[in-house]
């Protein structure tokens, strides 16, 4: 058994109790480590796999507390930026989608560690850009939660209908890139599915120990914990690209 699947296992059990206790950022805690081991792609098909699991997990909780009208403006999006994003994917050169990730994580984790208080709900057109922005880069970086949370956060929801509309947005991305990967092939790759035997139940335990603290901890201080971490492992992938 390769070492880097040990490691890959390690890292999507991180990744998952950021999922488990926060409702998205597995893959952006999980992408940045994992493609210090292995192709951008071969990471994202990997992802890919335990990421379905955990968005059916958290996604179906409470789905009642969901905002159908909020769903539906963004899942038709979602599908035309998955098709972009997959098909800039496959013709992308590793240094430069190494480039790409990082600096989205970065400019992620500098967001979150900014303040923000919303006045008002925003306009519900920013729905069409938000669906697109997240099917783009789930397929791109395996991580379109950003776009989603950024809009449902400005919407004015409870915590409970903010938590059950993404968990649902996000379960509705992740299936779409499933089947994209499925389409193009990334997904065909023997390999990837030796190595999803250990990445997909560490997946499953993570998500475990993250609806523990999801119950215990404070969602900002944790928000904060995450953007951290994430500013570094974006940073340090920003800097392997260049290099």
């Amino acid at each position: 058994m390769p070492v880097d699947y040990v490691l890959l296992a390690a890292i999507a059990f991180c990744g998952s109790v950021v999922f488990g206790a926060t409702g998205f950022g597995a893959a952006l805690v999980a992408m940045p480590l994992a493609t210090h081991l292995v192709p951008l792609k071969f990471a994202l098909a990997l992802f890919a796999l335990a990421d379905i699991a955990n968005s059916f997990s958290v996604g179906l909780e409470r789905p009642k507390n969901a905002v159908r009208a909020e769903y539906l403006r963004l899942a038709p999006m979602i599908l035309i930026g998955t098709a972009a994003g997959v098909t800039v994917l496959v013709n992308l050169p590793r240094a430069a989608g190494m480039l790409l990730l990082g600096g989205f994580v970065v400019a992620y984790a500098v967001y979150a560690l900014v303040p923000h208080e919303y006045q008002r709900p925003i306009a519900r057109g920013w729905a069409w850009l938000a669906g697109f922005a997240g099917g783009a880069t789930s397929a791109l970086f395996g991580a379109g939660g950003p776009p989603y949370v950024i809009y449902l956060s400005h919407r004015g929801l409870s915590k409970e209908a903010f938590r059950a509309t993404l968990g649902l947005v996000t379960m509705t991305s992740i299936s779409v890139r499933v089947i994209a990967f499925f389409v193009t092939g990334l997904l065909l790759d023997p390999h990837v599915w030796l190595a999803a035997a250990l990445v997909v139940p560490a997946a499953f335990a993570g998500i475990a120990v993250g609806r523990r603290i999801f119950l215990r901890a404070s969602r900002n201080q944790l928000m904060r914990a995450i953007a951290a971490l994430l500013l570094a492992s974006g940073g340090s992938l920003v800097w392997r690209a260049l290099s």
